[in-house]
């Protein structure tokens, strides 16, 4: 595929249905750091631009669509779908949270919450697609999807980045294949991960993708039980650097967005500065780094707004 064609082609198609969300350069977390505000988008993540790409790309059947979710996919397929005239049906885990739950209740989709983690929720979306026959949209291991998501690199790079390093966490891998898949060797990328749900490192370590455990503070967003295959493949041939990060440096690293610029997101939105915060990436001398925000979709009132 060319991925570099798909991901201009994406643009354009979704334009008028994504918001092009800010950047902003700062030097509040230590050394000077560009950030790019993803959780500004609609849903509070970057997930709307996979899942539009997806409908817009797409013959929709007259059953709708269906998608499994920790959250965010969920939220974003059904607003996509609200939008373009689709039904939709979401399956998300119950660490989903109820502020994400809310969310899609608010798209008029229909919602079965799932006991369990991702993978489960997965399980009864495929089943469900089967015996529908509703499109369904994966959230992060299928071509739209990454090349959707894909856009967010494209539009970053047309804002001016300046960066020799882009740090990105990772659950599924849809938003750092994107970038992968537009980046190419041009810049370097590093793979941010709790070190509870770890997907991308424990498959890299293991040179295929495998099953792991998911839990912690981030696992609605991050908490993919086995790494996409586009993703694993992008990785590997890109030789990804891959670091984890602590629970509470996530936490810290959430303290710090609000205190510093009042930007209010949840733990996988944090995930990728927190490993710049804690020294887990250490940036070489005059190296540029940027940091993705990926999320923001926390609980109301969060204990993070109030320290």
């Amino acid at each position: 595929m060319d991925w570099q064609t798909e991901i201009t082609a994406a643009q354009e198609r979704i334009a008028g249905h994504i918001v092009p969300t800010p950047t902003l350069q700062t030097s509040a977390f230590g050394q000077d750091v560009a950030l790019k505000l993803e959780q500004m988008q609609h849903t509070g993540s970057f997930k709307p631009r996979g899942a539009f790409n997806t409908l817009l790309a797409s013959d929709v059947p007259k059953a709708g669509v269906v998608a499994a979710s920790g959250g965010n996919h969920g939220a974003a397929v059904a607003f996509a779908a609200q939008k373009l005239g689709h039904r939709a049906r979401i399956f998300v885990p119950e660490i989903a949270g109820p502020s994400k739950i809310e969310l899609i209740k608010r798209t008029g989709a229909e919602l079965t919450v799932v006991p369990g983690e991702y993978a489960n929720a997965l399980e009864l979306a495929e089943r469900e697609a089967l015996e529908s026959g509703a499109m369904q949209i994966h959230a992060y291991d299928a071509p739209l999807t990454v090349v959707g998501q894909g856009t967010v690199m494209l539009e970053w790079e047309q804002q001016g980045l300046d960066a020799d390093t882009v740090l990105i966490a990772v659950g599924g891998g849809g938003l750092i294949a994107g970038a992968l898949a537009w980046l190419g060797d041009r810049r370097k990328v590093v793979a941010v991960e709790p070190m509870t749900s770890c997907a991308l490192h424990a498959a890299l370590d293991a040179g295929a993708p495998m099953d792991v455990p998911v839990s912690g503070v981030a696992a609605n967003a991050l908490g993919a039980r086995r790494i996409g295959g586009i993703c694993f493949d992008l990785a590997t041939s890109a030789s990804v650097q891959s670091v984890l990060v602590s629970d509470s440096a996530i936490i810290d690293a959430q303290a710090a967005l609000w205190q510093a610029h009042r930007q209010l997101v949840e733990p996988a939105g944090a995930t990728a500065l927190a490993a710049l915060m804690s020294g887990t990436y250490t940036p070489a001398e005059g190296e540029r780094v940027a940091v993705l925000v990926c999320g923001g979709n926390i609980a109301p009132e969060p204990e993070i707004a109030l320290r």
